[in-house]
Order: structure tokens, then C-alpha cells, then sequence
């Protein structure tokens, strides 16, 4: 029997099996396949925009697809193309089966299959064949079937997910990102019919090999689209002349570092939303890749941006490249613990303001000093002698902050560490005073972490890369004075030569031997950091925060946005006075000894003793001082409270629960503190 005859046939015995009573038996016991296809993780940004997919077992693209995510116009095509009954069909269509049958047994070969998108789903499932009667049976019974346990839309959907569009290229999302770099929302008419096309022989009409082809079986579906109703003739012609495309394009892979991490942090997830912002991390790692062109092929770069306010990661470039490489781009050097330099110094310097140690326009020596066998050198082994606290900072100098943490003790900014949410590694778990120049280990991600903290006033929060995970509550790691104190020193910083001067709130690092070079900034809401360097941790030779470093930080704000938002002002209790106004203890950093050994006579404070919990009374909190010369100044975390206050007995205006530093400072200029707990 010839090929067309046993097709009619078939056809006609299938047709009339079905009006068999044993019909629904027949349909109902069919063993259907897996109606929930792997469908590719996706990694998509806080618009949902796809930042990257992952393949399916097989190394397919398939990526899942409804409908209603679906080009309209596009699904009008296909159905007029493909099942214009469709709608109504109960999973073949019996005038479409006698009509290919008639035009098989007229023209002596198989003409058009009669196949409802019903069918064409059930052989993409089991991955059958058309060509053989057999086939073709199977297909009509698990299509009765199929329709009998989906929706429509459910069908629909799982050929869009399934249609096979050459190479490793399943559904038409997919395809509508390999061929035209763009989602299947809005498809123009052009695109459409060539997508529509492109399943019935996939590989032989590769647009990229068989160009000629596509683009006949393209106008093919733009004529059918006419003849149903679906386009004009003059929108069908226009489409005729959009060029087929000529190459594939790349799936998107922004930001693989943290795609990967979300992945390993939930696997079983298969879709993950990321506080990524595509277009700006386009922008960033485009930074990136320009900024190590000229350095080398083995300097690596990685930058990170957050917005404070909201607590969220917008990009994160883990290297210039995500690839395997002299640079080692498949390391994720956001989350690599590197020598921070000294990108620390600015949170020592917030600790002492805080402690009530020092002000900005405090007078500090920088001169040769010894802490017993460390002797700290500045990084040009220059000494600028008697200089305030502000030009300290400013200029990086290292003797002055060593003295600052040897007052504070290197315990007490692993503490602010700790409270920042900042993981860090100690060299042989001991922490020295070197750990204020860098003798630490942190991350990039920590390190912005930490300027996202002082930026917002001195309240941390861990930073959030997810759109799922909860957003934490803050904690008060500095006083929003401090905080403003070190912010207004930092934006006196001169920006690099090029750069635009526009105050923003930055400092820069480099670490010992010149292996690692930061940046690190801040504005009103947002805060960036960079890291230059090797992933091995061999130096670059000449290579400084301040030189390399700085421009891209500038750089990446610029891209980020086109005008700083400003910082906020100085809060209503900072003391904004010059050196000579300051209270005297104020007014010269006493070294260590100096302030923690005070003669007989020295002020005590008598009430609250050190480490009490007190009750404020409704007035305010009672305080009481023995010893020392009248009159007093009283300040609570650094700020004056009161002043010339003659009697040894006050009641300070002090209600707000937590821990607070309450210090007293007599006449003489000499002080006492005590730290104490308000419930």
C-alpha cells in the first residue's frame, strides 16, 4: 500500500474508532507522559528582566512561557498558521485530517499532516516522529487525552515552552532571545512569522545557515496571516523586508557571580530575584572590563553598588570577566577576603569622635612613635608634626590613627565590626594595632557594607541581594554625629584629576606590598566600592588606591547617575566649632596613659557607675561627680550636654533607651566616663 493510501486510511479507522462506545475507555487509559517539562532556572532582576538562564539536563534552552506573557499578535499568527480550531477542537480536527488526507491521495505525497498544535505537543513530549501511521495514532490518542486533563491555555503554554528551533534551542523565549535578543512580548510581525516557521524544519531553516529558506517560510506564514484576517497586506509587506537575522546571539550572563550564588544558596528554586538592576550592571561590568584592559592580563577588578536607604545590592561585578583566565575571572573577588589598606581608618576615627577621645579639628602629633615593639611608619616615611584630626584623616596618615586605636583598643573596632555585620579574618587570630592599616582580612561586599553604615548615619544593616529575603532592622554602631563628622571630613577630599568635584564622601586604600587598591564612596544614598588587584594575591607593582582605583569609583557614580544626591546636614547636637572653642580636653589627642590614669584627685563620677543599668526619672537621668574642680561639662557620647554647671549634683535631659558613654570634665580639664544603660 502506498504512503498516501495508508495515511487515509489510518485516518478513516481512527475516525471511526471513535465512535465506538468503548471510545472515552480507550482515551481515558492512555499512558500519557510527563505533562511539567524541565523548564530552565532562570536569574532575573528586580524588573524581572533576565539576568541569566541556565540550561535544562540535556543543554537545552527552554525556558518556561504562558500566553499571556506572549506577543498576541503572535499567537493570532499561529493559530491561523498552525490550528485555527484550535479554540474549539477536542485535540484533533477531523476536517483538518480529511483535507490532508484528500490532498495526500490527489497530489501522491503528503501535503499539509492535518496536525492540531494539540498533536504537535503530544509528539514534542514523547519526542516521536510524524512519518510512520503508527506515530501519527499515538499522537492523535495522547492529544484526546492531553485535552482532556490541560486547559487550553496549559496546551498552548507547553508549546511554547517545547517548540524546537534548532541547535539547543527549545520554545519560543528561547528563540526569541538567541534570534532577536528580546523577550516574546512584543514581537514585531516580521519576527513573528519567522518564529512561527522556523519549528516545522527547524535545522533547515536556520536563519544564520540557510538564510534563503528561512526567509521563504517566513513569508509563507506572513501570506496565511493576511488570508486569515490577522494582518494587512501593507503590514505583511513591510515585514517582507525586515532583514533575517544573520547570526545567534548570546543568552544573557549578567552578573554569573551572584546568579551562581543564588543557585548554590537554593537549588531547587527555579526562579531567583535578584535586587540586581540589569541596566546598571550592564553599565558597571562594562566599567570593569575597560578598567583592566590597559592594566594587564592579570589585574582584576571588581566593583559593588547599594543603595543604603533601601539596604540593596544594584550590582555587583565579581570580576572583569566570567571566564578561566590569567585573571581568574571565575573567581568572585566581591566575597574574596583581601587586605582592606586603609579603608578602616575612617571607622576609627568615628569611634574615637564617639568616645568622646577627640573632634575633627583636635590637634594630633604626628611624630616618630613607638607602641612597645611596633613602630608604625606613614606610607612616604614623612612626619607633618602637630596637625588636627581632619588633615589626618584626609592625608591617610598611620601614626595618628594607631594612636587613635591604641586609646580605643583593637578590640573595640572588632566590636563596630561585628556590629556592622562585617566578617573578618585575623593573621594568626590576633588582633594588634596593626588591623587599623589593614592588618585584617574583609571583603569587598563587607567593606560597602560597613559605608553603607556610617553613610546612613551610623546605622547598619546587612545589605540585601535578593528581592525575597526579609529587609533586617538596623543597629546604632556609631552616633549619627560621629557618623556626620567623618562623612563632612571625607567629602574635603580632592576628587581624582579629571573628576568631577562633587562631594562625594570617598576614601582609598592600598594594602601592603601593593597587592590590593580600594576605593570606596558614598552620597546621599548610595555607596559604591571598587577593588583592584591579583586574585593570587601578588602584588602590581606602582599600583595605588588613590591612582587606579579612585577613577573608577568616580566613574562608576557617574554612570550610576548624573548628579550626586546631597548629604544630609549636620545634626543639631555636633559641635561646629574651630580648635581654639573646643572644651580643652578637646583640644590636643592625650595619648592612652593620659587618659586612663588620672591623679587622686581627678573627677569620679559617683552615680551612674560604670556598667549600671539606670532608670531615668521623668525629669531626666541624675547624675553626681566627686572630686575634681567645678565647674563641669557633661557630655553623653561626645556631645555637650551641659556646661559650667557648678553643682556636683545635675539632672541631664537624657530619657532614650540603650547603652551611652557619659563622660565628665572638670575645670582642670580633667575627665571621667562611665558607660552605662538607659531602660
Amino acid at each position: 500500500m502506498k504512503p498516501r493510501h495508508a495515511f487515509a486510511l489510518a485516518a478513516g479507522l481512527f475516525l471511526a474508532a471513535l465512535a465506538r462506545d468503548g471510545a472515552d475507555i480507550w482515551i481515558d487509559a492512555t499512558a500519557l507522559p510527563p505533562l511539567t517539562p524541565e523548564t530552565s532556572v532562570q536569574v532575573l532582576d528586580r524588573h524581572d528582566q533576565l539576568l541569566r538562564a541556565y540550561t535544562v539536563a540535556d543543554g537545552r534552552w527552554r525556558l518556561s512561557l504562558t500566553p499571556q506573557e506572549t506577543d498576541p499578535e503572535y499567537l493570532a499568527m499561529l493559530l491561523a498558521f498552525e490550528d485555527r480550531r484550535f479554540d474549539t477542537h477536542h485535540g484533533i480536527d477531523p476536517r483538518a485530517l480529511l483535507r490532508a488526507s484528500a490532498q495526500a491521495l490527489w497530489n501522491g505525497e503528503i501535503v499539509s499532516g492535518g496536525s492540531t498544535l494539540t498533536m504537535q505537543v503530544a509528539r514534542l513530549l514523547e519526542e516521536g516522529t510524524t512519518g510512520k501511521v503508527t506515530g501519527k495514532l499515538r499522537q492523535m490518542r495522547v492529544a484526546l487525552a492531553i485535552e482532556r486533563r490541560l486547559t487550553k491555555s496549559e496546551i498552548l503554554s507547553l508549546y511554547l515552552q517545547l517548540a524546537p528551533y534548532g541547535g539547543n534551542v527549545e520554545g519560543l523565549r528561547a528563540a526569541a532571545i538567541t534570534w532577536f535578543g528580546k523577550e516574546p512580548a512584543r514581537l514585531t510581525p516580521a519576527q513573528s512569522a519567522l518564529l512561527i516557521a522556523l519549528p516545522q524544519s527547524p535545522e533547515r531553516r536556520r536563519p544564520d545557515r540557510f538564510p534563503e529558506a528561512a526567509q521563504k517560510a517566513r513569508d509563507r506564514v506572513l501570506s496565511r496571516a493576511v488570508s486569515a484576517g490577522v494582518l494587512s497586506q501593507a503590514e505583511a509587506d513591510a515585514a517582507t523586508r525586515e532583514p533575517i537575522p544573520a547570526a545567534r546571539r548570546p543568552f544573557p550572563a549578567l552578573a554569573p557571580h551572584m546568579a551562581d550564588r543564588a543557585l548554590a544558596a537554593d537549588a531547587g528554586k527555579s526562579v531567583h530575584h535578584l535586587c540586581i538592576d540589569a541596566s546598571l550592571q550592564i553599565a558597571t561590568e562594562t566599567l570593569a572590563a575597560d578598567t583592566v584592559r590597559a592594566l594587564g592580563d592579570r589585574v582584576q577588578a571588581a566593583i559593588m553598588v547599594a543603595d543604603y536607604q533601601s539596604g540593596e545590592i544594584l550590582a555587583s561585578v565579581g570580576s572583569a570577566a566570567f571566564q578561566a583566565d590569567r585573571r581568574q575571572g571565575f573567581v568572585d573577588m566581591t566575597r574574596a577576603f583581601r587586605s582592606p589598606g586603609s579603608t578602616l581608618k575612617p571607622m576609627v576615627y568615628a569611634l574615637a569622635f564617639d568616645e568622646g577621645l577627640a573632634h575633627p579639628e583636635t590637634l594630633i602629633d604626628d611624630t616618630p612613635t613607638r607602641f612597645g615593639t611596633y613602630a608604625p611608619q606613614n606610607f612616604d616615611h614623612q612626619f607633618h608634626g602637630t596637625i588636627r584630626l581632619r588633615e589626618a584623616l584626609q592625608l591617610s596618615l598611620n601614626i595618628p590613627v594607631v594612636k587613635l586605636l591604641d586609646a580605643l583598643g583593637p578590640a573595640r573596632l572588632l566590636k563596630s565590626l561585628d556590629e556592622s555585620n562585617v566578617y573578618y579574618r585575623l593573621p594568626q587570630g590576633e588582633a594588634g594595632l596593626a588591623i587599623g592599616l589593614g592588618g585584617i582580612g574583609v571583603t569587598l561586599e563587607d567593606m560597602v557594607t560597613l559605608y553603607a553604615g556610617l553613610a546612613n548615619g551610623g546605622n547598619a544593616r546587612p545589605l540585601r541581594w535578593r528581592m525575597d529575603d526579609p529587609l533586617m532592622e538596623g543597629k546604632r554602631v556609631i552616633s549619627p554625629v560621629a557618623a556626620w563628622q567623618v562623612t563632612d571630613i571625607l567629602t574635603g577630599l580632592a576628587p581624582p584629576p579629571g573628576a568631577p568635584a562633587n562631594r562625594l564622601a570617598y576614601k582609598t586604600g592600598t594594602s601592603y606590598g601593593h597587592r590590593d587598591a580600594w576605593a570606596i564612596g558614598y552620597d546621599g544614598r548610595h555607596v559604591i566600592g571598587v577593588w583592584l588587584g591579583r586574585p593570587d594575591g601578588t602584588p602590581v607593582p606602582g599600583a595605588f588606591g588613590a591612582d587606579l582605583a579612585a577613577p573608577v569609583l568616580f566613574q562608576a557614580f557617574a554612570r550610576l547617575k548624573p548628579t550626586l544626591t546631597p548629604q544630609p546636614p549636620a545634626p543639631p547636637a555636633t559641635l561646629l566649632l574651630a580648635n581654639a572653642q573646643l572644651p580643652q580636653p578637646l583640644q590636643r589627642f592625650r595619648p592612652r596613659d593620659a587618659a586612663f590614669q588620672a591623679p587622686a584627685d581627678s573627677p569620679k563620677l559617683a552615680f551612674p557607675p560604670d556598667g549600671a543599668e539606670v532608670e531615668p526619672l521623668p525629669s531626666g537621668l541624675m547624675v553626681r561627680v566627686e572630686g575634681g574642680l567645678a565647674p563641669f561639662t557633661w557630655l553623653a557620647n561626645g556631645t555637650p550636654i551641659t556646661t559650667a554647671e557648678r553643682s556636683r549634683e545635675t539632672v541631664l535631659p537624657l530619657k532614650s533607651k540603650g547603652f551611652l558613654t557619659l563622660s565628665v570634665i572638670d575645670s582642670a580639664g580633667r575627665s571621667a566616663r562611665a558607660t552605662i544603660r538607659l531602660r
